[in-house]
C-alpha cells in the first residue's frame, strides 16, 4: 500500500531522517512511536507531502507519489490540533473539502450526513460552531472532514493529546473501532506508548531520525529489538550486575558482560522455587496500589527490582515484608553493553 524508500529529510545542515524505509499495508493502523523530536512527525509530513525529501522515494499502490502535491495525493489528515475553521458551523466543516472538489450540493448533503452518522454527530450537532464543541467532538468533526472525501489513506498525527485522560482512553477505543469499520489504511503518530500498543497492528519505533524496530505490539514489548525500544516501550528493570552474575551461575545463555533486563510482570513474588529459575530473598520497600494490579518496589541483591503483581485481594504485601523474588532467566533481554545489537 504505502512504501516509504530510503527517505532522507535535511534541514540545512541536519539531517532529520535517515534512509527510513516502510511498508504499510492496506487496511493496516500502523503506528509511528517515539520521543519528541525523534522523526516520527516529519516522515508523516513527507508522506503527505508537506516535507519533499532530499532522498528516496514516497509510493503508493506502486505509484511514486513523492512529488505529487499535496490536494492530489488522495489523503485524509487529522492534526494535533484539529486545524478546524471555529467560526464555521461542524457542517461547513466537513463539507470543506467536498466544495473544494466542486461536488453538487445535493451530493455534498448526502456525504457530509453519512460520515456524520458514522462518527457519532448529530444533526443538531452539525448546526452548530466548532467552538461550541467539546474536545472530544471536535475529534469527531476532524476525522469526519478527513474521511468524507473517502481517501486512500488517513494520517493522524497525535489527535488524542491535547484531551484529558479518560477521554483519550474513550476516544482510542473509538478511533479503533472507527478505523475497523471504514477499513482504511491508518497512519498514527503519538509518544504514548500504551496507545501504540492499544490501537496498532504494527509500530515502528523511531529514535534521532532511525527506525529502531517494526512489529507487532507483542513484538516491540516482549522481543525489543534494541536496547532503546526495550527502555521506550513500558516499564522495566535494567539488572546489576551483581543480579546478572547469579542469573549467569545458573543459565549458561546470560553472558555477564551484557545489559539485561526483565519486564516487571515477568518477576514474580513468593513463587515456588523452580528449577532454572533464581529465587532471591528480598523486602517490599515500597507498594502502589493500582485495584487491578499492584506494583512492588522491592530490595534485593544491593538494587530495587519493580515488580507488576495481579491484585487477587487476598496475597498483598506492605512495606518491610519479607519476600522472594523469582526471575527466569528466559524472560530477559539482553544487549550488548554498547547497546547496537540485541541478542535474542
Amino acid at each position: 500500500m504505502i512504501r516509504l524508500n530510503d527517505i532522507v529529510v535535511k534541514f540545512g545542515d541536519f539531517t532529520a531522517l535517515h534512509n527510513i524505509n516502510i511498508h504499510v499495508k492496506e487496511g493496516e493502523f500502523f503506528t509511528f512511536l517515539g520521543p519528541s523530536g525523534c522523526g516520527k512527525t516529519t516522515t508523516l509530513r513527507t508522506i503527505t507531502g508537506f516535507i519533499e525529501p532530499a532522498q528516496g522515494s514516497v509510493c503508493v499502490r506502486g505509484q511514486d507519489i513523492t512529488h505529487v502535491p499535496i490536494e492530489e495525493r488522495n489523503i485524509g489528515i487529522v492534526f494535533q490540533s484539529y486545524a478546524l475553521f471555529p467560526t464555521m458551523t461542524v457542517y461547513d466543516n466537513i463539507a470543506f473539502g467536498l466544495k473544494v472538489k466542486k461536488l453538487k450540493k445535493q451530493e455534498i448533503d448526502e456525504k457530509v450526513h453519512t460520515i456524520a452518522r458514522k462518527v457519532d454527530l448529530t444533526d443538531e450537532q452539525l448546526k452548530k460552531a466548532v467552538s461550541q464543541l467539546s474536545g472530544g467532538q471536535q475529534q469527531r468533526v476532524a476525522i469526519a472532514r478527513a474521511l468524507v472525501t473517502e481517501p486512500a489513506i488517513i494520517c493522524l498525527d497525535e489527535p488524542l493529546s491535547n484531551l484529558d485522560a479518560k477521554l483519550r482512553v474513550q476516544l482510542r477505543e473509538e478511533l479503533k473501532k472507527m478505523q475497523k469499520d471504514f477499513g482504511i489504511t491508518s497512519i498514527y503518530v503519538t509518544h504514548d506508548q500504551e496507545e501504540a500498543l492499544t490501537l496498532s497492528d504494527r509500530i515502528a519505533v523511531f529514535n534521532k531520525g532511525v527506525v529502531e524496530q517494526i512489529g507487532t505490539p507483542n513484538e516491540v514489548y516482549n522481543h525489543s529489538a534494541t536496547e532503546f525500544v526495550c527502555n521506550f516501550i513500558g516499564d522495566i528493570n535494567r539488572l546489576s550486575d551483581t543480579l546478572a552474575q547469579k542469573l549467569a551461575g545458573i543459565s549458561s545463555s546470560v553472558d555477564p558482560a551484557m545489559h539485561h533486563y526483565v519486564r516487571l510482570e515477568r518477576v514474580h513474588v513468593n513463587e515456588p522455587e523452580r528449577p532454572g529459575v533464581l529465587c532471591l530473598p528480598g523486602m517490599v520497600s515500597m507498594r502502589e496500589y493500582y485495584g487491578l494490579y499492584i506494583k512492588y518496589y522491592i530490595e534485593t541483591s544491593g538494587q530495587t527490582l519493580k515488580v507488576m503483581e495481579r491484585n487477587d485481594g487476598v496475597h498483598i504485601y506492605d512495606e518491610g515484608d519479607e519476600v522472594t523474588v523469582s526471575i527466569d532467566p528466559a524472560d530477559l533481554m539482553s544487549y550488548p553493553a554498547k547497546g547496537e545489537e540485541a541478542a535474542q
